[in-house]
């Protein structure tokens, strides 16, 4: 059968192109890595990132390189990554704020499912209860009381408007029946200087960022966000033996902007949960408060939509809104 000259010619530019992508994928990675942290140094993405960073780049074969783009409450680095190019050498980091940045800014330059393939659900970790040395009540039974007797008075911190901090900060004085004036930060770090420095009065924060700080004295845990005692922290009582029904747990994960090539996703993938299930970087995650989570990508696709719509409703209900 003769094949006209321009039908050959598509022919062998798309066997080309198939061949180019498949040796491409193969010798991914051939350069660094960038890993997006969309968060200031100190807080609890940027904990966990340089916790696995050195591990990942051995199974991935390449460095990577930790770029911390903070602001907006993890959005400005979050846009970036999205827009970034899908060829598998820009990664991102996202902590539980991006489940619910859609509904707190009103020109949100990415799309929270559609602008990203999701990678894994890495980590949780309970919240703690956390309070400056300078603020007098010792136990929960005792703030509650103080804050309800000093209405608006009692200040807590966050990384940003709409993250876990915030939410979950507003969420134990809404249950405890008292009023407390918010204080945001940009950045888990920031906030935890304020909380050092006794510029605030509490912090609802995830426990491994805090965990050194309540060991050396610097700041007092007061109850923890989880369902039961933790074993970091076992005379530590949880916030629901006094407010019941309260659950405060942070997380982690890792996307990569949408249209990577699959092979790159499923090396990323595989060479992420080998990280998070090394007996090194596993019992370190473990021994400072989180659960190694390790998820597939559509698990933590689900986790993000659930999240989405709970907290959604919330912030809506509470008006929380970022000009």
């Amino acid at each position: 059968m003769n094949v006209p000259g321009k039908v050959r010619s598509l022919l062998a530019a798309a066997i080309l192109s198939s061949f180019a992508a498949t040796a491409g994928a193969q010798s991914y990675p051939s350069r660094p890595i960038r890993l997006i942290v969309p968060f200031p140094p100190g807080g609890s993405v940027d904990h966990v990132a340089r916790i696995i960073g050195p591990t990942l780049s051995e199974y991935l074969g390449q460095n990577v390189i930790i770029d911390n783009k903070g602001g907006a409450s993890g959005t400005i680095g979050t846009y970036e990554a999205a827009r970034a190019a899908a060829d598998g050498y820009t990664l991102l980091m996202v902590f539980d704020s991006h489940a619910v940045n859609q509904h707190l800014y009103r020109n949100i330059k990415y799309d929270t499912f559609n602008s990203f393939d999701y990678i894994s659900l890495m980590v949780s970790a309970p919240m703690l209860l956390a309070t400056a040395k300078n603020f007098a009540p010792q136990t929960v039974p005792k703030m509650i009381a103080y804050a309800k007797a000093n209405p608006d008075k009692v200040t807590y911190g966050s990384s940003g408007v709409g993250g876990s901090n915030h939410l979950y900060g507003l969420a134990f004085a809404s249950q405890a029946n008292f009023s407390a004036t918010h204080v945001p930060y940009k950045g888990g770090g920031p906030m935890l200087t304020a909380i050092l420095g006794g510029e605030i009065n509490y912090v609802v924060t995830t426990l491994p960022v805090v965990m050194q700080y309540v060991k050396s004295g610097q700041v007092r845990a007061l109850a923890i966000g989880s369902q039961a005692r933790v074993p970091q922290l076992p005379d530590v009582p949880t916030i629901a033996e006094f407010v019941p029904g309260y659950e405060a747990n942070s997380w982690v994960g890792m996307m990569v902007p949408k249209g990577v090539p699959k092979d790159v996703l499923a090396k990323i993938e595989a060479s992420l949960r080998k990280t998070l299930e090394s007996a090194d970087i596993n019992a370190r995650l473990r021994s400072e408060g989180f659960n190694v989570i390790a998820s597939d990508p559509e698990q933590f696709r689900e986790k993000v939509r659930m999240e989405s719509e709970r907290l959604g409703r919330l912030i809506k209900q509470s008006n929380i809104r970022v000009d």
